[in-house]
């Protein structure tokens, strides 16, 4: 979606590149497992900080579930990127179900009002749970708002469904800056 939007989309792996690919111009981080690799996300220190200032330029940057504990100050003590004002830890607790979501703010994935199906998975808790401006508001399993949208970031546990909502990708696509050119791509 992100390609059908004009974007050159360039993998990297966070735990062995020291860098983010040049001429990187957002940045989208999903889901996975940081019970498993936190200490070494933790141990590319090189990595966070590069993520940590693409951040703090603005640009674009779109993190679901272990993306968000990625962007914390840190997960289980152990430093991460550092970009949001919270704190992450493991819980016995599972959380497991479909969302409707609803935008509470303005962000670089959707304007405020607009309604995303997704679902969260995780066994993870985020103090606080939401920032200044927080991403969704959700109605069940109760009313609760969750996330951070702040500057050019927006993270949740919500891994929306960007292809019931094909205008999610086009505009994180739109802020990165991206413009298609005579069949040629920029980041």
């Amino acid at each position: 979606m992100l390609r059908a939007a004009g974007a050159e989309v360039v993998s990297f792996d966070p735990l062995r590149d020291e860098e983010l690919p040049e001429g990187t111009s957002g940045l989208v981080i999903g889901g996975g497992f940081p019970e498993m690799y936190g200490a070494e996300l933790s141990a590319n220190e090189p990595l966070r900080k590069a993520v940590a200032a693409l951040a703090a330029s603005g640009a674009p940057v779109a993190a679901e579930c272990a993306g968000l504990l990625y962007l914390a100050r840190s997960l289980d003590g152990t430093p991460m990127c550092g970009v949001l004002d919270a704190d992450a830890r493991m819980s016995e607790r599972l959380t497991l179900g479909y969302r409707d979501a609803v935008a509470v703010s303005d962000s670089v994935l959707a304007p405020a009002g607009a309604r995303l199906r997704g679902h969260e998975f995780h066994r993870t808790v985020v103090e606080p749970g939401a920032g200044a401006l927080a991403a969704w508001g959700l109605r069940q399993p109760e009313r609760r708002v969750e996330g951070f949208v702040q500057d050019g970031v927006h993270a949740s546990y919500v891994h929306t469904h960007w292809a019931g909502s094909p205008e999610v990708a086009a505009r994180f696509v739109e802020h990165c800056g991206v413009r298609h050119r005579g069949g040629e791509h920029r980041r």
